[in-house]
């Protein structure tokens, strides 16, 4: 196969008996529509043609390179007239429909190229880069056959290179296929045997530059980026490179210039929309940004993080509702999708839907056993429950059985990971079984801090808990981060530790109108508490004690660190719940709570709670053992009276 390209200075003129001119437009790079322009220097010939280069061939290769498809296919088929066994010809036919998405013509005129030279490695190489653009379908089909694709374009290209093994646009072709497949390291090989083959071939340092910008490697990536706008101005990917390169450094400016330059070469681009939305989010401009992410999935319905994206911004506004519904507008069409439904899950907590989050969360660990953030949430939410719940209705739920077999399933999976074995112990704690932290380990990270702190309050040990989260809040130095720190808080209903992140994020720029947003929910979050904290005292006062009990959980769900609600609470149970081992024990773990969050109590007050926590412990006992041996209630309450 003879194959082509040499950088393009001034005007064409070669020898048109001795050399050829072949344009190899290269695929659209990117998922989402992003179209790459392709590089149309031509490269010098190998070897002598014996067919002659016709003057619309010349004029087509320019029309492509200026991104003139439509026009350049007029040409082709004019110069394909009078040659038409010409293969060159029908190649650049071929590539000129790919690059217009006319894919099943683009298919027909590769095929019949190698109808008649079934080795004919452009003709391979073109096969593929049509299989790999369908990925970029919103089409069902294509989407459930990704893999097959992938691998059958990975074929292809090897057939190209077996016949021409210094062909760049297959070595190009071959590292689309492994980035795709998540294969960087050999993506990146890909791309460098490209270069090697062809030093002018900007393409190629366009995709590398996506690679190592996927590696976290900016800086070299802005190299490559730069390195393929230096040889073809129009190449729309390398524009989109620099621009998340420019984004990633924070600086949007720059950003939004390099991703406006992409736009303008091609409109139809999914992912530079999306870079366009963080931009200007990161700007303030929540307008502006949710446009761009409404285009992104106008062009690619099935782009998931532009749901997520639009659901944040109306997450920061206090808007929750209307993010879960942005959310779910995107799970209709991808039902299947765990990123928009472990946002969801999240977002149902935030509203108290505390069983919808339970359901939700599970149905993520069905799909991914070893996600650690749906296993946190999952207890998270399992917790919010038990502080509305007592002891025994919560340990004979159906979700916490399932709860404790998801854990499982995920340490399993993940033995070595502390966040998930500080699950399974705040899961067991709130079952009432005894739990030793200090023998799981300690956090070393704010991840872990996090998941140490929340087991530490379903123990109840209060003090212990602030302290990691006076930490994470010293921690936080980005007014997202002590955002996301205060909106984990107030979840939980930690009011204090919420109040004291919100209070932090007042001070940082651009962090005032959420900590403005948090800090008064948590400031209602106050005034509810005290409102059904007065209204179980008074249910209490006028023995109804159903009523007061319901009402006591409550306050202590919407402040887990009201030692009054705590207090009012285990009185009750102990006063009126006498015959219910249950409620009895419930009264027990009430009353340390409360002796936890009322560290100033005098020695005699704390030696009386002691006699009342271990009286009632063995009251408990002495109604479970009766129950164990069948005894009827009424000869329970009459040994009892003894």
């Amino acid at each position: 196969m003879v194959a082509f390209r040499k950088t393009l200075r001034g005007i064409l003129i070669m020898d048109l008996k001795k050399k050829s001119i072949l344009l190899v437009a290269s695929s659209l790079f990117l998922c989402g529509s992003l179209s790459a322009q392709s590089d149309v220097e031509a490269r010098t010939a190998k070897k002598t043609l014996k067919a002659r280069i016709s003057q619309e061939q010349l004029m087509a290769d320019e029309l492509v390179r200026k991104g003139k498809y439509n026009e350049a296919e007029e040409l082709y088929r004019t110069a394909l007239n009078k040659q038409p066994k010409d293969p060159n010809i029908r190649n650049g036919l071929a590539y000129a429909y790919a690059k217009s998405f006319k894919l099943d013509r683009a298919d027909e005129e590769f095929d019949k190229v190698l109808k008649e030279d079934a080795h004919n490695a452009m003709a391979h190489c073109g096969k593929a880069q049509v299989l790999l653009n369908r990925l970029q379908s919103s089409n069902g089909t294509f989407r459930k056959n990704k893999d097959a694709l992938v691998k059958q374009a990975g074929a292809e290209c090897n057939l190209a290179l077996a016949t021409d093994p210094n062909l760049p646009e297959a070595h190009y072709t071959l590292g689309r296929v492994f980035k795709e497949e998540g294969r960087l390291d050999q993506a990146e090989q890909s791309f460098l045997n490209a270069i090697r083959a062809d030093k002018n071939y900007s393409d190629a340092y366009a995709g590398l530059g996506l690679v190592q910008l996927e590696g976290g490697r900016s800086a070299e990536a802005m190299s490559s980026f730069k390195q393929a706008t230096a040889l073809n101005t129009g190449n729309s990917t390398a524009h989109y490179g620099l621009g998340r390169a420019l984004l990633q450094q924070g600086m949007a400016d720059e950003a939004i210039k390099e991703l406006n330059t992409s736009l303008y070469q091609f409109r139809n681009s999914a992912p530079v929309h999306f870079e366009l939305g963080k931009a200007y989010a990161s700007q303030g401009n929540m307008v502006a940004a949710i446009k761009e992410f409404q285009e992104t999935i106008r062009i690619k319905p099935e782009s998931a993080s532009a749901y997520i994206k639009i659901a944040e911004i109306r997450e920061n506004r206090g808007d929750i509702e209307h993010a879960i519904a942005e959310l779910r507008s995107g799970l209709d069409l991808m039902p299947s999708n765990t990123d928009l439904l472990q946002r969801i899950a999240t977002n149902s907590l935030r509203l108290e839907k505390i069983s919808d989050a339970i359901k939700d969360y599970e149905a993520v660990l069905q799909t991914q056993p070893g996600n650690v953030a749906a296993v946190e949430g999952l207890t998270r939410a399992l917790y919010l429950r038990a502080q509305k719940e007592t002891t025994g209705a919560f340990i004979a739920d159906n979700d916490y059985e399932a709860a404790e077999a998801s854990i499982a399933r995920a340490i399993q999976m993940n033995p070595n990971n502390l966040q998930l074995r500080l699950a399974d112990a705040k899961l067991r704690s709130l079952s009432g079984k005894p739990v030793d932290l200090s023998v799981i380990g300690t956090p070393k990270n704010d991840g872990e801090r996090v998941a140490y702190a929340e087991a530490l309050l379903a123990q109840n040990k209060f003090a212990e808990a602030t302290e990691q989260f006076n930490m994470l809040v010293g921690n936080a130095n980005t007014a997202k981060s002590l955002a996301a720190l205060g909106d984990l808080t107030l979840m939980i209903k930690d009011l204090d530790n919420a109040e004291h992140a919100f209070k932090k994020l007042a001070t940082m720029p651009g962090g005032q109108d959420s900590a403005k947003r948090g800090l008064h929910l948590v400031a209602k979050a106050r005034e509810t508490t005290k409102q059904d904290l007065n209204l179980a005292n008074d249910l209490a006062r006028r023995k109804q004690f159903n009523s007061a009990v319901d009402k006591y959980h409550t306050a202590i769900f919407n402040d887990p660190r009201n030692s009054r609600a705590r207090l009012g609470l285990a009185e009750t149970l102990e006063k009126f719940f006498q015959q219910d081992s249950k409620a009895l024990r419930e009264s027990v773990m009430q009353y340390r709570a409360y002796e936890s969050l009322t560290p100033g109590l005098p020695p005699k007050e704390l030696e009386r709670l002691h006699k009342v926590t271990a009286r009632l412990e063995m009251r408990a006992t002495k109604l479970e053992r009766a129950v164990a041996e069948g005894k009827k209630p009424n000869i329970i309450a009459r040994m009892m009276q003894r």
